[in-house]
């Protein structure tokens, strides 16, 4: 398992290298750079700019400023954001954690909810829970995550009961720890929850679907005709072997979060990575868009990752030695 492991953090080096490079090339093919809009300023020489450019290399081509990229990058310096005018490392740490935090708690709530759901209209088959869950789960897979979250931004603003963007409030630096952490959780909950509908109702008719499948299996007719309770033979016997295939999809599910999150933290002013990148995108931040995309990609990875080895702990079938 170890060296199952080991091999798989190697794999995670020529992917990241392959997307870096790919984002730079796609980086040099759009006209201009960051500095070519100050050209307009009569108030900024062209010798400043030229200056400029050649202390970040934007004067060479594409693949002589991602060599000198790469090598800052091995030494642990992200580079400089010319657009925030302070290291690339500070600026994403704190927009890379809002990320995680947001798709963690997303992914708490669709799976603690879904999981529960699937269950309950799987047992309860062709009822009105069923039905019920049914509904739910075509509502939260048709809506589309842009008009959720204007659907969410409309309701916070009506209702006053949530604050309309933002991570914390103005004042949040002079609040006591207590009112603190309820104020950046307060901040998180309405995001959390737009994040997590289209996710939650695909994993609940997943595990309807899934649950179902397993109750007609002969075993499941074996343990029944053995006289065992419905509880425990659902909970104790089926319910293990559906939720495996729940478990290759972990990572297909923090994708689609992580993907959503750039839409939610755009349309909800939720200060991530997701709306870092579309801000240093639209200012021509190149080395600060790779940065960004590079750490994106780096936690998709890790998300297929940890889903390969719940799998693998929870199947024995497929254990690896």
């Amino acid at each position: 398992m170890w060296s199952y492991v080991f091999k798989r953090l190697l794999h995670m080096i020529p992917l990241l290298l392959g997307v870096s490079l790919l984002t730079f090339l796609l980086m040099s093919l759009a006209p201009g750079n960051y500095y070519t809009a100050l050209l307009q300023n009569p108030q900024i020489s062209p010798d400043t700019v030229a200056r400029l450019k050649a202390q970040f290399h934007l004067d060479q081509p594409w693949y002589v400023q991602y060599f000198y990229w790469l090598k800052n990058v091995v030494r642990g310096d992200f580079g400089y954001s010319m657009a925030y005018h302070i290291p690339a490392t500070s600026l994403i740490v704190g927009r890379l954690w809002n990320t995680f935090l947001l798709s963690f708690f997303a992914l708490i709530i669709a799976w603690g909810v879904a999981i529960p759901l699937g269950i309950w209209a799987a047992v309860n088959k062709d009822s009105w829970i069923d039905r019920a869950c049914s509904l739910f789960a075509f509502v939260g897979l048709s809506v589309p995550d842009v008009l959720l979250s204007l659907l969410a931004l409309w309701f916070a603003a009506a209702t006053g009961w949530f604050p309309v963007g933002g991570a914390q409030s103005p004042l949040y630096d002079f609040l006591p720890s207590a009112q603190q952490f309820w104020d950046r959780a307060h901040h998180l909950i309405l995001p959390a929850i737009v994040l997590a509908a289209s996710d939650l109702a695909g994993i609940m008719r997943r595990m309807r679907s899934c649950l179902l499948d397993t109750l007609r299996a002969e075993y499941v007719t074996a343990a029944r005709a053995r006289g065992l309770g419905e509880g425990w033979v659902v909970y104790k016997h089926a319910l293990r072997n559906a939720i495996n295939p729940l478990l290759t999809i972990f990572g297909y599910s923090l994708a689609a979060l992580l993907s959503g999150a750039f839409i939610v933290e755009n349309i909800m002013a939720w200060p991530g990575l997701g709306r870092l990148t579309m801000e240093a995108f639209f200012a021509k931040d190149s080395y600060l868009v790779v940065d960004c995309v590079v750490m994106a990609t780096g936690l998709l990875v890790i998300g297929n990752f940890v889903a390969d080895l719940l799998l693998a702990w929870s199947d024995p079938r497929i254990r690896l030695k």
